[in-house]
């Protein structure tokens, strides 16, 4: 059966994979101004349709924004950052009319292992800044944070007061990300993630790892765990 999946070698795949190139790269930072469609049309020798799917579809991924009558412009990765549902806990918390507290455990400078040096994009052996965080709604322990961040990405993060903002907000603040990978699992916690949570060591917890990247410059590395029978994914769909 043929595949309903677009083809890279589609002309409007052109017009697009280069535009994003482009964003990822800096040629256009957030607020510039990208070609006009008749410079992509002369410069692919193709037709205004293809060079506006191509747009549209940056648009509808959150990359660029367009003005009627004005052109087209690299979007605020902060808005790349929302369509990737990347919400902070505290203002979930905030949402539901709660209060957020965090207790940090340690924030600190660490060596790089291999391993961690590989996911953060440094040397083996140079300075990685590295935060453990319980964060509680109303008192009650939801999410243990143990974060990892890359220095030359937030310079200052070890001297941020997390008790009044968190290291998401922060880091979206001075590091906006362009990417977002993450994995899920149901697993127990650790013996000092339970500690911190109060619950044991079998009780079942939801563990998200996540990963971003700003323009091929790796961020942070996050393990957020919590307490299973505190939280829930939850989402709706419509046909």
């Amino acid at each position: 059966m043929p595949s309903n999946k677009p083809s890279t070698h589609a002309p409007y795949s052109k017009v697009k994979a280069y535009l994003k190139e482009g964003l990822a790269s800096g040629r256009w930072v957030p607020g510039d101004q990208m070609p006009s469609e008749a410079e992509l049309v002369q410069r692919f020798e193709v037709s205004r349709m293809t060079v506006g799917r191509a747009i549209r579809e940056l648009q509808a991924e959150g990359l660029v924004t367009r003005v009627q009558g004005v052109g087209t412009f690299a979007a605020h990765l902060s808005r790349v950052s929302s369509t990737l549902t990347i919400r902070d806990l505290h203002d979930e918390i905030v949402s539901r009319g709660h209060t957020h507290q965090a207790s940090v455990v340690f924030a600190k400078q660490e060596k790089a292992k291999a391993d961690l040096a590989a996911q953060l994009g440094v040397e083996v052996g140079s300075t990685v800044f590295h935060s453990l965080i319980v964060h509680s709604e109303n008192g009650v322990p939801l999410q243990c944070e143990d974060r990892y961040v890359n220095p030359s990405c937030a310079p200052d993060y070890l001297e941020v007061d997390f008790q009044t903002i968190t290291p998401t907000q922060y880091l979206l603040q001075v590091a906006p990300l362009w990417e977002a990978q993450y994995s899920i699992e149901a697993a127990s916690p650790t013996a000092q993630e339970a500690q911190l949570l109060g619950i044991g060591v079998q009780d079942p917890c939801l563990i998200v790892v996540r990963r971003t990247i700003n323009r091929g410059v790796p961020i942070t590395l996050a393990r957020l765990v919590h307490p299973g029978t505190r939280y829930q994914i939850s989402g709706a769909f419509k046909p």
